[in-house]
This record gives structure tokens, C-alpha cells and sequence, in this order.
């Protein structure tokens, strides 16, 4: 039999996985296991739900009673540092498997009970705003116990930036850590990407077609919940590949009160057909703007980039075009000029790259920013493939990063030189004989090859005298 037909043998195999009760169980022990072993993974995971640095202990299917009876969370991981310790316990779902709010009360009396710190959740839920928990629970559950939540998107981006980017020292341990991700990103895994924007999202989408969608509409938190976790998948997937922590932006009103940016996004959505979010990729030119219009069928990526503070106005177009070399002609180029509201003038690049003096509208105004935009088809299918709402905004998203976002740089003034304070040895002049006649010494008004007018009157009077 030819080489090519056989399977080579895998740390965790993704064979042999039966029902979502052993999916679920073969996660947690693949997840907990690596945990263990790679120093650098666990630190990158555990550190932001507080576990201080030190050797971790990891265990699957720990029993505890809970009054009469007795219940097992999926795992239980134990930080060990001198006498501070650190236990959190584990609850896996895989697939499209959900939390439940009594399970998630009983593993918190445990904790409380144990004493434990925190018990984390791992699903394939992603709450809309980060710190937020998909389930609710009994506030009052939470007063000695922390509830924290990791989806499996974020788990897996983890564990790809840890290897493949900020790097693991021990060579075996990289290649465990690959292993993982590698059953991850297996189908069969249960680690499912974000691929359903929600049961409601069919009747809302109708409704703003139809201009009947009203902000009291019963499905409507549904589906800003689900577009907002939709940017959260964006900025992890997008991170994943680029090696950075890519976050949805947010204010500081709405990290506080996530019901602002719900009602906010409420409002859009009835009023414009509209649903926009905001991202911010580190070290770029601007925050990557994402607005999906629904009426219209289009899907925009755009970003605000400050034009130059010293130039003519067509320099200034300029500048902006020569770092549009990838940008398809089809990219919108919108100028904003200083005491002005909105935008002065709007061209394709097509237009723009032939003749710059196109967004020129007013030669005496000053050009003080540039807005540039990519649209492309919006799918309207709530799961994913072809003609899908999610597919489409990772695709655009993707597209303007690789073809306009990534190439744009801000401008920076260029440093002022140093004027020379005296001539040097070659540029010094013959004395003038006599001394006396001679009234004043080099002055930075002189040019490199003639002296001040001092100097050429006292040459006169020398020729006068000779």
C-alpha cells in the first residue's frame, strides 16, 4: 500500500470521538494536559484570570458533594506558588452545547464551599462584550468566587500566537502545543468557529428590507448580541494570523454598561438598517471601521487617517496614494478639510491616481484628514459559506487589512537640520589685511561661499587704499 494513504500517529487523535459527551471530555483533558506541560501556554492563559505564576496542577471529572449529592466539573486546575495557591474549577462545552445556569450555581457553591478562586467556563459561546459571561447566574453566587469565561476561538488564538509568534523555549513542548492546535482546528473536535448568527436573525434581517423593523422588536438584542460577538470572532481570527491582540473598540461608558452599546446598536439597526463596530489592530495608521448596511446589501471597511500638516494640497493627495499601491480602484477616497462638516469631496482611487487634484475642491482650504473605504457584497445567510452575513465580514475585513489597512502609515514631520554656527576649515575665508578694517565676524546670515555685506565693504575700502 502506498505511503500515501496512511495516517500518522497524533498526540490527540481526533478518531474514536463518539456523542458530545466524549467530544467534551477529550477536550478537557487534550486542553488541561497542555496546560500542564507548556509554561509559556499556561502563563499566556491563566495569568489574566488571576492565577499567579507557578506549577500547574490540572485534573478531569473531579467528584465534590454538594449536599446529598454528588457532581463532577469537567476539570479542576490548581496554581502552586510557595504558599499561595490558586484552583479554579473547569466546565467544558463543545459543539453547540450551552451552559446552563443551575450547573454553572451548584460548581460555584462548590468553589465557595472548597474555598476555591474562580470557576472557569469554556464554550463555544462568545459573550458580546469581553469580561462578560454567556450565562446568567445569582449575583449574590459571585460574592467569594469569580465566574470567568473563555471561548474555544479564544483558546485556540492563544495557543497559535504562544507557538508561532511570542514562541515556546523547549522544543518538545512546541511541539505539544502544536498538537493541540492541531486538534482544535479539526472539525470533529468540537471547537467550533463562530457559524450561526441566531434563529432571529432571519425575521429581523426581512423586517429591514421590508422597513418595518421597530426598536421594540422582540429579536432584536438577540441579534446585536450575535453581531457583537461577530466582531469579537473578527479580532480573533484576524489576531490569530497577524500575531497580535486584535480587540473590538469600545468607550469607557460602554465597558461599564454594556446595555449603552446594545441600545446604541438597537437604534441603528431600526433606524438606518445599520449595524457598525469598531477594531483596533495594533500599530496601524487607524481603527478599522466596519459597518454592515442591510437595506442596501453592502458590507464597508473604513478607516480615518490624519493628512500631512505641511504641503500643498495635491502633496498632500499624494502622499496618501503612493501608500495605496495594493488598494483595488474600486477603493473610496473621502477628503475632510479644516472648518468643515463631513467630507469636502469623495473619488475612487481610479480617478484619484489619474488626476489628484480631483479631491481638491477648495485650493485655500486646508486638507486635515482623509477617510478610506472598501465595500463589497453583504451575505445574508445566517449560518456559514457562500452568500452567509458572517463569511462576508470576514472577508471584507481580511481584504482591507492585506490591500489598505496594512500598507498605511501616519505622517510624520520631517526633524528640522542643524544650521552650521561657523565655517568649517575648507569653507574658512583668506584674512583681509589690514585686521583693523575688518568690523565684524561670521554671522550665520552669511552664505558658504561670500561674507556678510560687512565684509564686502571692507574689501572696498582695501581697493580704495590700495
Amino acid at each position: 500500500m502506498a505511503e500515501q494513504s496512511w495516517h500518522e500517529a497524533r498526540l490527540i487523535p481526533t478518531s474514536g470521538i463518539n456523542g458530545a459527551e466524549e467530544q467534551e471530555r477529550r477536550a478537557t483533558s487534550a486542553l488541561l494536559a497542555v496546560l500542564g506541560a507548556v509554561k509559556e501556554f499556561n502563563r499566556a492563559l491563566l495569568k489574566p484570570l488571576g492565577a499567579p505564576a507557578g506549577a500547574v496542577e490540572c485534573y478531569i471529572e473531579v467528584p465534590f458533594m454538594l449536599g446529598e449529592k454528588k457532581v463532577f466539573p469537567d476539570g479542576l486546575i490548581r496554581v502552586s506558588r510557595g504558599t499561595k495557591t490558586w484552583t479554579a474549577l473547569v466546565e467544558v462545552k463543545t459543539g453547540s452545547n450551552e451552559l446552563t445556569t443551575e450547573q454553572l450555581e451548584n460548581y460555584l457553591d462548590v468553589a465557595r464551599e472548597q474555598g476555591f478562586d474562580a470557576l472557569l467556563t469554556i464554550s463555544n459561546e462568545i459573550p458580546a462584550i469581553a469580561g462578560q459571561h454567556p450565562t446568567k447566574v445569582d449575583k449574590r453566587k459571585l460574592r467569594k468566587v469569580e465566574l470567568r469565561h473563555l471561548s474555544w476561538s479564544q483558546v485556540l488564538a492563544e495557543a497559535v500566537m504562544q507557538k508561532e509568534f511570542r514562541g515556546v523555549a523547549d522544543p518538545d513542548q512546541a511541539w505539544i502545543l502544536g498538537e493541540l492546535i492541531r486538534y482544535l482546528e479539526h472539525t470533529r473536535s468540537g471547537a467550533l468557529e463562530f457559524d450561526d448568527m441566531g434563529e432571529s436573525w432571519t425575521g429581523v434581517r426581512d423586517a429591514v428590507a421590508t422597513a418595518t423593523l421597530r426598536a421594540t422588536d422582540k429579536n432584536l438584542p438577540t441579534v446585536v448580541s450575535r453581531f457583537d460577538a461577530l466582531l469579537r470572532f473578527t479580532s480573533l481570527s484576524l489576531g490569530r494570523r497577524l500575531g497580535t491582540e486584535v480587540v473590538p473598540v469600545l468607550s469607557r461608558k460602554e465597558l461599564a454598561d454594556p446595555s449603552l452599546r446594545a441600545s446604541a446598536l438597537t437604534q441603528q439597526l431600526a433606524g438606518t438598517g445599520q449595524l457598525s463596530g469598531t477594531i483596533r489592530v495594533p500599530d496601524t495608521a487607524g481603527h478599522l471601521v466596519i459597518t454592515a448596511d442591510l437595506r442596501a446589501g453592502q458590507i464597508t471597511c473604513h478607516v480615518d487617517i490624519d493628512a500631512p500638516r505641511e504641503g500643498r494640497p495635491t502633496t498632500r493627495v499624494n502622499w496618501l496614494i503612493r501608500q495605496l499601491k495594493n488598494a483595488p480602484e474600486t477603493t473610496r477616497i473621502e477628503c475632510m478639510t479644516a472648518h468643515s462638516r463631513g467630507s469636502s469631496s469623495a473619488e475612487l482611487l481610479r480617478a484619484v491616481r489619474e488626476n489628484p487634484g480631483l479631491l481638491v475642491s477648495d485650493p485655500a482650504k486646508e486638507i486635515r484628514s482623509f477617510r478610506v473605504a472598501l465595500t463589497s457584497p453583504l451575505g445574508t445567510k445566517r449560518g456559514r459559506g457562500r452568500g452567509a452575513f458572517i463569511d462576508s465580514v470576514l472577508t471584507a475585513v481580511d481584504a482591507f487589512y492585506a490591500n489598505v489597512l496594512g500598507d498605511l502609515k501616519t505622517w510624520s514631520a520631517t526633524p528640522p537640520k542643524l544650521r552650521p554656527e561657523s565655517p568649517t576649515v575648507s569653507e574658512e575665508r583668506e584674512p583681509i589685511q589690514p585686521s583693523s578694517l575688518v568690523s565684524t565676524d561670521y554671522s550665520s546670515q552669511d552664505g558658504p561661499d561670500q561674507g556678510d555685506g560687512s565684509d564686502r565693504q571692507a574689501a572696498s575700502v582695501i581697493e580704495e587704499v590700495g
